[in-house]
Protein backbone atom coordinates (compact mmCIF):
# COMPACT_ATOMS: atom_id res chain seq x y z
CA UNK A 1 0.00 0.00 0.00
CA UNK A 2 1.77 3.78 -1.03
CA UNK A 3 2.60 5.66 2.02
CA UNK A 4 -0.53 8.54 2.38
CA UNK A 5 0.59 12.06 2.66
CA UNK A 6 -0.76 11.55 6.68
CA UNK A 7 1.81 8.82 6.78
CA UNK A 8 4.56 10.13 4.99
CA UNK A 9 4.26 13.46 7.63
CA UNK A 10 4.84 11.01 10.32
CA UNK A 11 7.63 9.90 8.81
CA UNK A 12 9.45 12.66 9.28
CA UNK A 13 9.07 13.33 13.16
CA UNK A 14 11.98 11.54 14.02
CA UNK A 15 13.99 14.31 12.21
CA UNK A 16 12.17 16.78 13.31
CA UNK A 17 13.03 16.32 17.01
CA UNK A 18 16.51 16.03 16.29
CA UNK A 19 16.79 19.06 14.85
CA UNK A 20 15.01 21.32 16.51
CA UNK A 21 15.94 20.18 20.45
CA UNK A 22 18.98 22.36 20.26
CA UNK A 23 17.35 25.77 18.97
CA UNK A 24 14.78 25.95 21.13
CA UNK A 25 17.16 25.15 24.01
CA UNK A 26 18.73 28.19 22.87
CA UNK A 27 15.33 29.94 22.57
CA UNK A 28 13.97 28.95 25.77
CA UNK A 29 17.37 30.33 27.86
CA UNK A 30 17.27 33.40 25.81
CA UNK A 31 13.70 34.46 26.17
CA UNK A 32 12.72 33.36 29.37
CA UNK A 33 14.54 35.38 31.56
CA UNK A 34 16.04 34.25 35.71
CA UNK A 35 13.69 36.96 36.83
CA UNK A 36 10.96 35.72 35.09
CA UNK A 37 11.69 32.37 36.38
CA UNK A 38 12.03 32.54 39.82
CA UNK A 39 9.12 34.74 40.31
CA UNK A 40 6.70 32.54 38.97
CA UNK A 41 4.41 30.97 41.74
CA UNK A 42 1.87 28.92 39.43
CA UNK A 43 1.44 28.35 36.24
CA UNK A 44 -1.48 28.32 33.08
CA UNK A 45 -1.02 26.43 29.97
CA UNK A 46 -3.97 27.14 27.04
CA UNK A 47 -4.52 26.31 23.49
CA UNK A 48 -6.99 25.36 21.21
CA UNK A 49 -7.24 22.08 19.15
CA UNK A 50 -3.84 20.32 18.37
CA UNK A 51 -2.48 22.77 20.72
CA UNK A 52 -4.94 22.51 23.85
CA UNK A 53 -4.01 18.83 23.40
CA UNK A 54 -0.28 19.63 24.09
CA UNK A 55 -1.18 21.81 26.93
CA UNK A 56 -2.71 18.50 28.56
CA UNK A 57 0.18 16.69 28.35
CA UNK A 58 2.47 18.97 29.70
CA UNK A 59 0.74 19.36 32.84
CA UNK A 60 2.55 16.47 34.47
CA UNK A 61 5.88 17.74 33.37
CA UNK A 62 5.64 21.48 35.07
CA UNK A 63 4.14 19.57 38.18
CA UNK A 64 6.84 17.05 38.17
CA UNK A 65 10.48 18.94 37.15
CA UNK A 66 9.39 22.60 37.71
CA UNK A 67 8.32 21.65 40.82
CA UNK A 68 5.12 24.21 40.04
CA UNK A 69 1.37 23.61 40.25
CA UNK A 70 0.16 23.80 36.51
CA UNK A 71 -3.40 24.36 35.27
CA UNK A 72 -4.22 23.62 31.36
CA UNK A 73 -7.23 24.80 29.96
CA UNK A 74 -9.08 25.56 26.59
CA UNK A 75 -8.36 29.17 25.37
CA UNK A 76 -12.20 29.94 25.96
CA UNK A 77 -12.06 28.38 29.40
CA UNK A 78 -8.94 30.59 30.14
CA UNK A 79 -9.97 34.10 28.72
CA UNK A 80 -13.51 34.17 28.98
CA UNK A 81 -13.94 31.92 32.64
CA UNK A 82 -10.90 31.85 34.34
CA UNK A 83 -8.80 34.97 33.63
CA UNK A 84 -10.89 37.42 35.98
CA UNK A 85 -10.15 34.87 39.04
CA UNK A 86 -6.84 34.41 39.25
CA UNK A 87 -5.27 34.02 42.47
CA UNK A 88 -4.10 37.91 43.19
CA UNK A 89 -0.49 36.60 44.07
CA UNK A 90 0.99 40.30 43.05
CA UNK A 91 2.31 40.90 39.48
CA UNK A 92 4.34 37.77 37.88
CA UNK A 93 3.69 35.28 40.04
CA UNK A 94 1.24 33.76 37.21
CA UNK A 95 2.94 32.76 33.89
CA UNK A 96 0.51 31.98 31.33
CA UNK A 97 2.02 29.70 28.09
CA UNK A 98 -0.58 30.45 24.97
CA UNK A 99 0.19 28.25 22.44
CA UNK A 100 -0.39 28.90 18.56
CA UNK A 101 1.06 27.31 16.09
CA UNK A 102 0.23 29.73 13.70
CA UNK A 103 -0.36 32.72 16.12
CA UNK A 104 -3.85 33.67 14.66
CA UNK A 105 -6.07 31.51 16.89
CA UNK A 106 -8.47 34.23 18.66
CA UNK A 107 -9.34 32.31 20.98
CA UNK A 108 -6.11 31.90 22.35
CA UNK A 109 -4.98 35.97 22.21
CA UNK A 110 -7.96 36.87 23.89
CA UNK A 111 -6.92 34.48 26.35
CA UNK A 112 -3.48 35.78 26.81
CA UNK A 113 -4.66 39.18 26.41
CA UNK A 114 -6.94 39.23 29.66
CA UNK A 115 -4.78 37.21 31.15
CA UNK A 116 -1.77 39.65 30.90
CA UNK A 117 -4.59 42.48 32.06
CA UNK A 118 -4.26 41.20 35.85
CA UNK A 119 -0.64 41.08 36.05
CA UNK A 120 0.26 37.66 34.84
CA UNK A 121 3.42 37.16 31.91
CA UNK A 122 1.93 36.19 29.12
CA UNK A 123 4.03 33.71 26.94
CA UNK A 124 3.13 33.48 23.68
CA UNK A 125 4.37 29.22 22.17
CA UNK A 126 4.12 30.05 18.30
CA UNK A 127 6.14 29.42 14.98
CA UNK A 128 5.37 32.61 13.55
CA UNK A 129 7.53 35.35 15.64
CA UNK A 130 5.57 38.17 13.60
CA UNK A 131 1.74 36.89 14.37
CA UNK A 132 -0.82 38.46 16.51
CA UNK A 133 0.10 35.85 19.51
CA UNK A 134 3.61 36.96 19.16
CA UNK A 135 2.75 40.83 19.22
CA UNK A 136 0.03 40.65 22.35
CA UNK A 137 2.32 38.51 24.55
CA UNK A 138 4.90 39.47 26.60
CA UNK A 139 7.71 36.38 25.59
CA UNK A 140 7.89 34.61 22.40
CA UNK A 141 8.91 30.83 22.03
CA UNK A 142 9.51 30.65 18.55
CA UNK A 143 8.51 26.49 17.52
CA UNK A 144 8.79 26.23 13.56
CA UNK A 145 6.90 23.15 12.92
CA UNK A 146 7.93 23.80 8.46
CA UNK A 147 10.69 24.89 6.64
CA UNK A 148 11.81 28.00 6.45
CA UNK A 149 10.32 29.73 9.47
CA UNK A 150 12.66 30.62 12.22
CA UNK A 151 14.82 28.06 12.05
CA UNK A 152 15.71 25.64 9.83
CA UNK A 153 14.19 22.11 9.84
CA UNK A 154 13.72 18.91 8.03
CA UNK A 155 11.36 20.13 4.83
CA UNK A 156 8.87 17.61 4.18
CA UNK A 157 8.43 15.57 0.92
CA UNK A 158 8.04 17.79 -2.76
CA UNK A 159 4.72 16.22 -2.76
CA UNK A 160 3.61 17.14 0.59
CA UNK A 161 4.54 20.79 0.23
CA UNK A 162 1.18 23.09 0.24
CA UNK A 163 -0.85 20.48 0.75
CA UNK A 164 -3.23 20.43 3.99
CA UNK A 165 -2.70 17.52 5.65
CA UNK A 166 -4.07 16.76 9.34
CA UNK A 167 -0.95 18.28 11.80
CA UNK A 168 1.38 16.27 13.39
CA UNK A 169 4.50 18.20 13.20
CA UNK A 170 3.38 21.15 14.54
CA UNK A 171 1.89 19.34 17.59
CA UNK A 172 5.08 17.40 18.27
CA UNK A 173 7.02 20.81 17.94
CA UNK A 174 4.73 22.47 20.70
CA UNK A 175 4.87 19.27 22.88
CA UNK A 176 8.90 19.82 23.10
CA UNK A 177 8.73 23.50 23.69
CA UNK A 178 6.44 23.37 26.56
CA UNK A 179 8.63 19.88 28.04
CA UNK A 180 12.12 22.28 27.49
CA UNK A 181 10.00 25.37 29.06
CA UNK A 182 9.34 23.03 32.27
CA UNK A 183 13.51 21.73 32.24
CA UNK A 184 14.27 25.46 32.12
CA UNK A 185 11.96 26.33 34.90
CA UNK A 186 13.11 23.79 37.09
CA UNK A 187 16.73 24.59 36.98
CA UNK A 188 16.40 27.83 37.26
CA UNK A 189 14.53 28.10 40.36
CA UNK A 190 16.97 24.85 41.63
CA UNK A 191 14.43 21.98 41.41
CA UNK A 192 16.68 20.48 38.99
CA UNK A 193 20.61 20.91 39.12
CA UNK A 194 22.40 21.75 35.52
CA UNK A 195 23.47 17.64 34.99
CA UNK A 196 19.87 17.15 35.39
CA UNK A 197 18.83 19.19 33.53
CA UNK A 198 20.67 18.48 30.98
CA UNK A 199 19.96 15.00 31.37
CA UNK A 200 16.46 15.67 30.89
CA UNK A 201 17.20 17.55 27.58
CA UNK A 202 19.46 14.43 25.92
CA UNK A 203 15.87 12.43 26.63
CA UNK A 204 14.01 14.46 24.90
CA UNK A 205 16.75 14.28 21.99
CA UNK A 206 16.89 10.48 22.01
CA UNK A 207 13.11 10.36 22.33
CA UNK A 208 13.52 10.56 18.26
CA UNK A 209 14.99 6.91 17.92
CA UNK A 210 12.38 5.63 20.22
CA UNK A 211 10.09 7.52 17.69
CA UNK A 212 11.35 5.65 14.99
CA UNK A 213 11.18 2.18 16.68
CA UNK A 214 7.70 3.19 17.68
CA UNK A 215 6.43 4.10 13.88
CA UNK A 216 7.99 0.88 12.74
CA UNK A 217 6.74 -1.63 15.54
CA UNK A 218 3.34 -0.11 15.32
CA UNK A 219 2.31 0.63 11.32
CA UNK A 220 1.65 -2.56 10.80
CA UNK A 221 -0.44 -2.95 13.82
CA UNK A 222 -2.24 -0.25 13.03
CA UNK A 223 -2.64 -1.39 9.13
CA UNK A 224 -4.28 -4.15 10.15
CA UNK A 225 -6.50 -2.76 12.74
CA UNK A 226 -7.68 -0.43 10.11
CA UNK A 227 -8.79 -3.56 7.64
CA UNK A 228 -9.76 -5.27 11.23
CA UNK A 229 -12.42 -2.51 12.27
CA UNK A 230 -13.95 -1.22 8.27
CA UNK A 231 -17.14 -1.82 9.23
CA UNK A 232 -17.25 0.45 12.47
CA UNK A 233 -17.85 3.95 12.05
CA UNK A 234 -16.96 5.05 15.78
CA UNK A 235 -14.18 4.90 17.73
CA UNK A 236 -13.08 5.56 21.35
CA UNK A 237 -9.87 6.30 22.41
CA UNK A 238 -9.39 7.01 26.17
CA UNK A 239 -6.10 8.36 28.19
CA UNK A 240 -5.15 9.40 31.82
CA UNK A 241 -2.31 11.81 33.16
CA UNK A 242 -0.68 13.42 30.49
CA UNK A 243 -1.98 10.76 27.55
CA UNK A 244 -5.35 12.14 28.02
CA UNK A 245 -4.60 14.95 25.69
CA UNK A 246 -3.18 12.20 23.47
CA UNK A 247 -6.27 10.24 23.55
CA UNK A 248 -8.21 13.90 22.45
CA UNK A 249 -5.56 14.55 19.64
CA UNK A 250 -5.80 10.80 18.19
CA UNK A 251 -9.57 11.49 18.17
CA UNK A 252 -8.83 14.71 16.46
CA UNK A 253 -6.79 13.10 13.69
CA UNK A 254 -9.47 10.73 12.58
CA UNK A 255 -12.22 13.04 12.73
CA UNK A 256 -9.80 15.15 10.47
CA UNK A 257 -8.17 12.37 8.19
CA UNK A 258 -11.58 9.92 7.56
CA UNK A 259 -14.38 11.91 9.04
CA UNK A 260 -15.47 9.46 11.51
CA UNK A 261 -17.35 9.59 14.79
CA UNK A 262 -14.20 9.63 17.06
CA UNK A 263 -14.41 11.02 20.87
CA UNK A 264 -11.57 10.52 23.69
CA UNK A 265 -12.57 9.97 27.28
CA UNK A 266 -10.65 9.88 30.47
CA UNK A 267 -9.71 6.34 31.20
CA UNK A 268 -11.46 6.63 34.85
CA UNK A 269 -14.74 8.06 33.07
CA UNK A 270 -15.09 5.31 30.91
CA UNK A 271 -16.13 2.91 33.19
CA UNK A 272 -18.90 5.44 34.52
CA UNK A 273 -20.08 6.78 30.90
CA UNK A 274 -18.85 4.67 27.98
CA UNK A 275 -19.26 1.27 29.79
CA UNK A 276 -23.16 1.75 29.12
CA UNK A 277 -23.22 3.13 25.26
CA UNK A 278 -25.59 0.82 23.41
CA UNK A 279 -23.37 -0.46 20.03
CA UNK A 280 -21.43 -3.27 21.83
CA UNK A 281 -18.79 -3.90 19.26
CA UNK A 282 -17.57 0.44 19.22
CA UNK A 283 -13.62 0.09 19.16
CA UNK A 284 -12.12 1.48 21.98
CA UNK A 285 -8.10 2.33 21.77
CA UNK A 286 -6.79 2.50 25.29
CA UNK A 287 -3.52 4.58 25.81
CA UNK A 288 -1.12 3.97 28.56
CA UNK A 289 2.60 4.61 29.04
CA UNK A 290 2.52 2.39 31.66
CA UNK A 291 3.35 4.52 34.41
CA UNK A 292 0.73 5.56 37.35
CA UNK A 293 -2.72 4.58 35.44
CA UNK A 294 -1.26 1.81 34.57
CA UNK A 295 -3.31 -0.92 36.61
CA UNK A 296 -6.42 1.16 35.88
CA UNK A 297 -5.92 0.53 32.49
CA UNK A 298 -5.76 -2.18 32.85
CA UNK A 299 -8.67 -3.12 34.49
CA UNK A 300 -10.79 -0.75 32.12
CA UNK A 301 -9.50 -2.93 28.91
CA UNK A 302 -10.27 -5.77 30.62
CA UNK A 303 -14.03 -4.54 31.48
CA UNK A 304 -14.33 -3.45 27.69
CA UNK A 305 -13.06 -6.36 26.54
CA UNK A 306 -16.06 -8.51 28.35
CA UNK A 307 -18.97 -6.44 27.29
CA UNK A 308 -18.09 -7.22 23.84
CA UNK A 309 -16.11 -3.74 23.19
CA UNK A 310 -13.20 -4.26 20.36
CA UNK A 311 -10.35 -3.29 22.19
CA UNK A 312 -6.61 -2.30 21.36
CA UNK A 313 -4.01 -1.25 23.36
CA UNK A 314 -0.86 1.75 22.49
CA UNK A 315 1.46 0.93 25.41
CA UNK A 316 4.86 0.37 25.94
CA UNK A 317 6.60 -3.18 24.77
CA UNK A 318 7.00 -5.26 28.05
CA UNK A 319 4.33 -3.73 30.04
CA UNK A 320 1.45 -5.68 31.60
CA UNK A 321 -1.56 -4.51 29.59
CA UNK A 322 1.09 -5.62 26.58
CA UNK A 323 1.30 -8.70 28.11
CA UNK A 324 -2.21 -9.46 28.72
CA UNK A 325 -3.66 -8.74 25.12
CA UNK A 326 -3.86 -10.32 22.15
CA UNK A 327 -0.79 -9.57 19.89
CA UNK A 328 -2.68 -8.94 17.06
CA UNK A 329 -4.75 -5.94 19.01
CA UNK A 330 -1.86 -4.34 20.11
CA UNK A 331 -0.31 -0.72 19.29
CA UNK A 332 3.16 -1.02 20.78
CA UNK A 333 5.57 1.67 21.80
CA UNK A 334 8.76 1.14 22.15
CA UNK A 335 10.17 1.74 26.07
CA UNK A 336 10.73 2.24 28.97
CA UNK A 337 9.55 5.78 28.74
CA UNK A 338 9.41 8.91 31.03
CA UNK A 339 5.49 9.33 31.70
CA UNK A 340 6.06 12.87 31.54
CA UNK A 341 7.49 12.82 28.22
CA UNK A 342 5.46 9.43 26.72
CA UNK A 343 2.67 11.53 24.66
CA UNK A 344 5.52 12.17 22.05
CA UNK A 345 5.09 8.33 21.56
CA UNK A 346 1.63 7.61 22.52
CA UNK A 347 0.09 9.93 19.64
CA UNK A 348 2.02 7.85 16.77
CA UNK A 349 -0.01 4.88 16.74
CA UNK A 350 -3.30 6.99 16.49
CA UNK A 351 -1.83 8.63 13.74
CA UNK A 352 -1.25 5.94 11.79
CA UNK A 353 -4.50 4.58 11.93
CA UNK A 354 -6.03 7.36 10.95
CA UNK A 355 -4.32 7.54 8.07
CA UNK A 356 -4.40 3.79 7.32
CA UNK A 357 -8.78 4.63 7.92
CA UNK A 358 -8.66 7.39 5.48
CA UNK A 359 -6.73 5.18 3.23
CA UNK A 360 -9.27 2.25 3.38
CA UNK A 361 -12.33 3.85 3.41
CA UNK A 362 -11.29 6.42 0.44
CA UNK A 363 -12.25 9.70 2.13
CA UNK A 364 -10.48 12.91 1.66
CA UNK A 365 -8.60 14.65 4.32
CA UNK A 366 -10.70 16.92 6.19
CA UNK A 367 -14.39 16.09 4.39
CA UNK A 368 -12.72 18.38 1.45
CA UNK A 369 -13.89 20.85 3.39
CA UNK A 370 -17.06 20.56 1.48
CA UNK A 371 -20.38 21.09 2.80
CA UNK A 372 -20.30 24.32 3.87
CA UNK A 373 -16.34 23.81 5.33
CA UNK A 374 -14.21 26.19 4.77
CA UNK A 375 -10.71 26.99 5.37
CA UNK A 376 -10.43 30.65 4.32
CA UNK A 377 -10.96 32.93 7.55
CA UNK A 378 -10.31 30.11 9.91
CA UNK A 379 -13.09 28.18 9.11
CA UNK A 380 -15.58 29.86 7.27
CA UNK A 381 -19.09 30.47 9.98
CA UNK A 382 -16.69 28.69 12.38
CA UNK A 383 -14.82 31.83 12.28
CA UNK A 384 -11.80 30.93 14.86
CA UNK A 385 -10.12 33.74 13.64
CA UNK A 386 -11.55 36.89 14.68
CA UNK A 387 -12.99 37.98 18.20
CA UNK A 388 -15.63 40.14 18.92
CA UNK A 389 -13.86 40.29 22.40
CA UNK A 390 -10.38 41.67 20.97
CA UNK A 391 -12.71 44.10 18.64
CA UNK A 392 -14.31 45.35 21.47
CA UNK A 393 -10.91 45.41 23.72
CA UNK A 394 -9.26 48.01 21.01
CA UNK A 395 -12.45 50.32 20.97
CA UNK A 396 -12.07 51.02 24.49
CA UNK A 397 -8.96 51.59 24.12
Amino acid sequence: MIRSPLHQQVDTLPELVRAMIDPLVRVIQLELPEAVCRQVQRVFLTGCGDSHHAVLNAELAFEQLAGLPCEPMTALQMGRYTAQFLPDTGRGTNLLLAVSVSGAVSRTIEALTLVRQTGAVGVAVTGSASSPLAQAAEIVLTTPALSGVEVAVPPLPDELQGMIVPGTRSYIASQLALYLTAIHLGQIRGRLSKKEANQLRHELADMADLMEQTIAASDPAARRLAQDWLNADQFVFCGAGPNYGTALFSAAKVLEASGDTAVAQDTEEWAHLQYFARQIATPTIIISAGGQDESRALEIATAAHHIGRRVAIIAPTGSQLTQTRDKDALLPIAGPVREAFSPLLTCLPGVLFAAYRAQAIGEPYFRDFGGGRSIEGGGGISRIRDSKMIERAKRDT
